[in-house]
């Protein structure tokens, strides 16, 4: 039986871990072909709360994706840098024959209050949550209009690109200028058969909450925080049983917005949320 994604290639950015390796092997498993990228290094600003993917991650998601029997083309880069992954796309492009859809997953998360923040911390995260998303997207979008075929992506945002969220300013306001990136271009590339949606996660049990930094926030003043302490703000956060998603619940709505079942679907922020952004 074809897969929902038969075929298609699909581009994921911060593909090494967590949910971009999610979505790599599941969508693979669904019939697609992936080019795969990550950074595979530290910044700076983030490894003081916790570490970026490796190479050796990286390597486990290409083992991870060839097991499904399907290609993929995986190279370290930075979104940060848009030429370079322009050209680790057009390579990836190259080799296994088309581009279908984009997943703008690479993103970091940074903790302080929002007069707190150094001018690094800001700029670090305006860099990869934000410009890395338009890196990725202004990447694509050529491919996809020489081919003429349409397409569909869609941007990794979160419950901080709908509503405020304390010690994380820089990262809501990227969060939330990604909304708008995408529904500018949802109306610029519509005549083209090119589809722009969001994706709005919850905690999604990953290193990226599961970090001390991350239960400061809901730990503030405690010189060792846990994620015991920090459970209630978790707990919080949600109106359903669980104080935070999966993957996998991630990369069911991702499937879809890409997939041709949502092929009308276009300009749309849609939660993953467990019912936090109306809470």
């Amino acid at each position: 039986m074809a897969g929902r994604l038969q075929d298609k290639v699909v581009f994921i950015t911060g593909a090494a871990r967590g949910q971009g390796r999610n979505h790599a092997v599941r969508m693979a498993e669904e019939g697609a072909d992936i080019i795969a990228v990550d950074i595979c290094e530290d910044i700076d600003t983030v490894s003081e709360f916790y570490p970026l993917a490796t190479s050796a991650e990286l390597d486990e998601t290409v083992r991870l994706v060839e097991a499904t029997g399907r290609r993929i083309y995986a190279r370290k880069a930075d979104v940060r840098d848009g030429a370079g992954l322009a050209k680790v796309l057009q390579d990836g492009v190259a080799a296994l024959g088309r581009l279908d859809c984009v997943v703008a997953n690479a993103g970091i998360a940074t903790y302080g209050k929002s007069w707190e923040l150094s001018d690094e911390q800001w700029r670090d995260m305006i860099d990869v949550n934000l410009t890395g998303v338009w890196h990725t997207a202004k990447a694509a979008v050529p491919i996809l209009l020489e081919q003429g075929t349409g397409g569909s992506m869609v941007f990794t945002s979160s419950i901080g690109g709908l509503k405020g969220i304390q010690h994380v300013a820089h990262y809501v306001s990227a969060k939330h200028a990604i909304v708008g990136l995408m529904r500018t271009m949802a109306n610029e590339l519509a005549q083209d058969g090119i589809r722009f949606n969001t994706v709005h996660p919850t905690n999604v049990d990953t290193m990226m909450i599961q970090n001390p930094g991350t239960y400061s926030m809901f730990a503030p003043g405690d010189p060792n925080p846990t994620q015991e302490k920090a459970m209630p703000g978790f707990e919080s956060l949600s109106n359903l049983p669980t104080p935070w998603i999966d993957c996998d619940d991630v990369t069911n709505a991702m499937i879809y917005l890409l997939s041709d079942e949502a092929r009308y679907l276009t300009g749309v922020a849609l939660p993953v949320d467990t019912g936090a952004t109306i809470k």
